[in-house]
């Protein structure tokens, strides 16, 4: 496979021809790469000063290469092979990929759900704790390193000797961690989590694991010079054009795999892409698909066919906007990373801030300090499935959840979007992505699956941030058995249930619909299913 590849076709090469040479004539590539703190206006003059360090990565992340060398042997050398991953967003959306794409084991834990986290907490005697997190201050991490030292604890290890932690340099996390005699290994400070991926946060738990650290850095360095060249044959310039530069904007960017040997990586451009655009009511929507032809293109959405290096030339019959994308994984993140920057440009927003992120976050505390009070009874019951109707009285005399599933998807309108927003254990629960897929089918509309929480620290911007037309279906569970975060005076059941309700809140305080749905068993996922296919 070529190192780096990018086509279009239809609407997309349209938008190509109309905005690349602009792009080349304002020298956006080079400024880019130069870290020109003013590509993005005067508002994001502030925010995108301290996060550009991301261009230079591939050069500046090379010490981290023999220090992850020499702790992975020295750890194995003590028979510690398997590596767990404490982190949300940005912080484990890229080393999965790395390592599904290398081959290489890898538990990435980004789940407050208890059933989780305990399931993770297993053959402790062959494992080390990745904690990744800027600053520390993410619950849901802090949580699970919590749980996790005292299982090693309760086991007989000391925790010292099994934890490694990923943070900023000077973090509250950093601080503590050193304290406590743990191995720190500080990131760049100048790089935002979601374009993390060649930082520490990326590297640590993938080279740990086995992936091949030091080939994803070359990868990317050795297309460096082709990404911050200003010239209109430029990869990046092409696909931030054809991503946002459509006329009128196709803004649902469908994600599908074709042939790519990199495994998962729409699950980590949907992160960039959506968290990047989704604000001031505008924004990219991208939309994974497992495979072609899973979905129907709706006509304000552009197809992009990650290929594979048999498969690089754009059937122009697929649809009528087409971007074909092969490449190297190391080359192919710093592609998205960099066309993302350009499409905010394109777009007129900041691609480096989240500003709606924290409304669900102060929202999930304020519950939780409630303890539950709050708690709304269901407006109707069918089986094991608790059903409310939030944001107004869209549901109607529902009495199933077909019924209700209904009477949600009246209120799409035909510019609207469809999420699925799943606060499950996603090993358990892997069918219910098949959700998506069913309503999809029956409304034409992109639809999305996330799980809960981590998708709030990716397509949760987006959510409340970009165009308000989506609708939103949330699904949530009562634990098997709950767990206790040593330290803290809440449990991980009460913790998911905070987060699910905020957020759920805060797209009400939106104004957006949403369709409640609590599993009093897990017999209640196939209720759900079946309302998604068969409808009422």
């Amino acid at each position: 496979m070529s190192a780096l590849s990018v086509t279009a076709s239809g609407a997309a090469a349209d938008a190509v021809a109309a905005h690349v040479p602009t792009l080349v004539a304002d020298e956006v590539a080079s400024r880019l790469f130069a870290q020109d703190h003013t590509l993005w206006g005067p508002a994001a003059e502030e925010e995108s000063a301290k996060r550009l360090a991301w261009v230079g990565l591939a050069r500046s992340s090379r010490p981290l290469v023999g220090e992850i060398s020499a702790l992975r042997d020295d750890l194995r050398e003590r028979g510690v092979d398997r590596v767990i991953l404490c982190g949300m967003g940005g912080s484990s959306l890229a080393p999965e990929v790395i390592c599904a794409t290398a081959g290489v084991p890898l538990v990435v834990l980004d789940s407050s759900h208890p059933d989780v986290v305990r399931a993770a907490a297993r053959d402790l005697e062959r494992t080390v704790v990745v904690v990744s997190s800027k600053s520390g201050s993410t619950v849901e991490t802090d949580s699970q390193r919590r749980v996790l030292e005292q299982a090693f604890r309760d086991a007989g290890i000391d925790p010292a000797e099994r934890v490694v932690v990923v943070t900023d340099p000077g973090s509250p996390l950093d601080e503590d961690a050193r304290g406590k005699g743990y191995r720190v290994i500080n990131a760049d400070p100048s790089v935002g989590g979601r374009y993390s991926a060649l930082t520490a946060f990326g590297l640590v738990p993938s080279g740990l694991a086995g992936a091949d650290v030091e080939e994803l850095l070359d990868d990317a360095e050795s297309v460096t010079d082709l990404l911050s060249a200003d010239d209109e044959a430029n990869p990046a310039l092409r696909l931030g054009a054809a991503m946002a530069g459509t006329d009128p904007l196709r803004d649902k960017l469908y994600l599908v795999d074709h042939g790519t040997p990199v495994v998962g990586f729409g699950d980590w451009a949907e992160q960039l892409i959506a968290e990047s655009t989704g604000k001031e009511g505008k924004g990219i929507l991208p939309v994974v698909l497992d495979a072609p032809g899973d979905r129907a293109l709706p006509a304000d959405a552009t197809l992009v066919r990650l290929v594979g290096p048999d498969d690089e030339t754009p059937d122009e019959t697929a649809a009528p906007s087409v971007i074909d994308v092969g490449g190297t994984l190391g080359a192919q993140l710093l592609l998205w990373e960099a066309a993302t920057a350009v499409a905010g440009r394109l777009l007129g927003i900041n691609p480096f801030d989240q500003p709606d992120v924290e409304s669900a976050k102060a929202a999930a505390r304020s519950l939780l300090d409630a303890k539950g009070d709050a708690v709304l009874s269901p407006d109707v019951t069918d089986g094991a499935v608790e059903i409310r109707g939030l944001g107004g009285d869209w549901l109607g005399q529902a009495g199933t959840v077909a019924e209700a599933l209904d009477a949600l998807l009246g209120q799409l309108d035909d510019s609207g979007y469809v999420a699925v927003m799943a606060y499950l254990d996603r090993e358990e629960h892997a069918d219910l992505a098949e959700v998506a897929t069913a309503i999809a089918d029956r409304t034409g509309r992109p639809t999305t699956f996330g799980w809960g929480p981590r998708f709030l620290h990716s397509t949760g911007q987006y959510h409340k941030g970009g165009p308000a037309d989506g609708v939103f279906v949330q699904v949530t569970d009562a634990p098997r058995e709950d767990l206790a975060v040593p330290g803290r005076d809440f449990t991980l059941g009460e913790f998911i249930a905070a987060q699910a309700g905020g957020d759920a809140q805060v797209l009400v305080d939106h104004g957006r619909p949403v369709l409640a749905l609590h599993l009093t068993e897990p017999s209640g996922v196939r209720s759900v299913l079946g309302a998604a296919q068969d409808g009422a």
